[in-house]
């Protein structure tokens, strides 16, 4: 049997005929340099979505005053929270009689927006807004799967709650602007969006923005067809308009955010970049691997599905490069399932499979930040559900924020015959700087076992003797895959209360001991006082 040599890090892994001897168990070989960094990400990397069918209705953003979400989104700072969606083109900002309806509401029931220190709403009033939700999510559901988009209107009242809870839970809020509104010659209308950029000035806020919400589905949702070059036009018009404002000069602006690339959305997005590329912060494009409607349990664990998404990035990648090289792109929309999620899948613990795979691929391809849909809200692809309770993809994110720096280290696992394993999936990443397990040249290793056999995790030589702190998520009761709770290392994470996050713990594994991997399931392993030069 010939052997066969891979570079580990700062020695040499050699798979020889002794290597035998492990066939008959699962195990991965990693592969990495630990002397350079192959790229670094946004600090804001893994960043949330409030989508705006939320206010469909007006009072139901008075539920970002819950203590117990704010408590949650705190949890995820730092990091951008985008509004947008689909709806976002559909709806108008207006000063008088929608805000006196929503002043009303508020003075109802005792809500003042505004201040960090407020109280949050009462139990009561939140309650009432959960109950009275349930039936409103279900409408919001229904209106998508039958593609029809009603108009909305929001208030300066409205855009208060939102600014606030972005501002006091440690987000950089990014408003999505209606591209909708259009001149009879098809150019942006942009008199509304000044009416609210107006208000916005007034309260001193700062902020970032968006025009639009997939593009390529214009004619679909609404019977307006606009191509990528009116639109880049559109987008400069927008720039200019954000330099007459003394707090907007300098603000982000963001876009296109079409959906995948094929055909249509590549030449759309080409057509964009070329006329407005130059004043864009970023290149937002939107990803989902399945449809919510017909996935299965078999989709959110295929090696196959979670590697669609490193050919739809090069797509767009190409284009960017193309055009504009050197423009930073973001995933500015991006979940497990598109129309709302899949119900039993996206809302539990084998979404994780996605979502951290999707978090790792990113970040080793060059996405600059990846924005979840949603926080909270209508479908079943949220962080947190209608009751404010968190779900396994929150506890993941939350680690996830923990122990993950921005410097990406380029890390592969292999199969004992040396080549890639499809089945386990390993990223690494320089350990967040702040985290109180980081050391000398820290280094973070997450790692995923699709298959159905517990495995180990072969780490290279200059850190096989290092403390390994290890933080395993499994699913937690007798749900499985399908468990809407996770145990950290056989605790059940839960809050301790409505103002306070449990404390995410590690367990030190003894130097030198094999890391086992259960089967279908994710880690996260800090290697403390690596000394990976990378790191230092």
């Amino acid at each position: 049997m010939l052997a066969v040599m891979t570079v580990l890090g700062l020695g040499l892994y050699l798979y020889s005929p002794i290597h035998a001897l492990f066939e008959k168990e699962q195990f991965a070989v990693v592969n990495a340099d630990l002397i350079h960094v192959e790229r670094t990400v946004s600090d804001a990397f893994l960043s949330v979505a409030i989508d705006t069918s939320l206010v469909t209705e007006e009072k139901y953003i008075n539920l970002l005053g819950s203590q117990k979400l704010r408590t949650l989104a705190k949890g995820l700072a730092p990091g951008y929270l985008r509004f947008g969606g689909t709806k976002a083109d559909f709806m108008r900002f207006h000063t008088k009689e929608v805000a006196t309806r929503q002043q009303a509401f508020s003075r109802q029931f005792g809500i003042k927006p505004g201040v960090c220190d407020r109280r949050p709403i009462s139990p009561e009033t939140e309650e009432y807004l959960k109950s009275e939700w349930v039936l409103q999510e279900e409408l919001i559901l229904m209106e998508e799967h039958q593609n029809h988009c009603s108009k909305l209107n929001i208030s300066g009242s409205t855009v208060d709650m939102l600014y606030n809870f972005a501002n006091c839970s440690g987000f950089h809020l990014i408003f999505g602007l209606n591209a909708l509104l259009r001149t009879k010659t098809n150019t942006w209308n942009s008199s509304n969006a000044e009416e609210l950029l107006n208000y916005c000035q007034s309260k001193n806020y700062s902020m970032s923005w968006e025009l639009g919400n997939e593009p390529n589905s214009f004619m679909k949702k609404s019977g307006i067809r606009i191509d990528g070059t009116q639109l880049g036009k559109d987008f400069v018009h927008l720039r200019e308009i954000l330099r007459r404002y003394k707090n907007f000069q300098d603000s982000g602006l963001y876009g296109p955010d079409v959906g995948q690339p094929r055909d249509h959305t590549e030449n759309l997005l080409e057509g964009f970049l070329e006329t407005g590329g130059k004043v864009i912060d970023a290149c937002t494009w939107h990803h989902y691997y399945v449809n919510g409607r017909d996935t299965s349990l078999s989709d959110f664990l295929s090696p196959e599905v979670l590697d669609s998404l490193a050919t739809k990035t090069q797509e767009i990648f190409q284009v960017v490069n193309e055009t504009v090289p050197g423009k930073k792109v973001w995933l500015g929309e991006t979940s497990s399932a598109y129309g709302g999620g899949a119900p039993g899948l996206s809302d539990t613990y084998v979404a994780g499979f996605m979502w951290l795979d999707k978090l790792g691929l990113s970040a080793r391809l060059g996405i600059d930040v990846v924005i979840r849909q949603v926080l909270v809200g209508a479908g079943s692809y949220h962080l947190v559900d209608s009751n404010f309770d968190p779900l396994p993809d929150y506890w993941l994110s939350l680690l996830y924020k923990k122990l993950v720096g921005p410097k990406v280290l380029a890390a592969t696992a292999f199969t004992h015959l040396g080549t890639e394993s499809k089945l386990h999936r390993v990223y690494m990443h320089c350990t967040k700087s702040n985290s109180e397990t980081s050391g000398t040249g820290a280094v973070t290793v997450f790692a995923l076992n699709l298959s159905k056999k517990t495995s180990t995790i072969h780490l290279p030589p200059l850190l096989s003797d290092k403390t390994v702190v290890l933080y395993l998520l499994e699913p937690a009761g007798e749900d499985g895959l399908h468990s809407r709770s996770v145990q950290l290392n056989g605790k059940v994470l839960k809050m301790v209360d409505d103002t306070t996050l449990p404390v995410l713990t590690g367990i030190p594994l003894p130097v030198g001991s094999p890391l086992k991997l259960p089967a279908l399931s994710f880690a996260f392993y800090v290697v403390k006082d690596a000394n990976a030069p990378a790191c230092r």
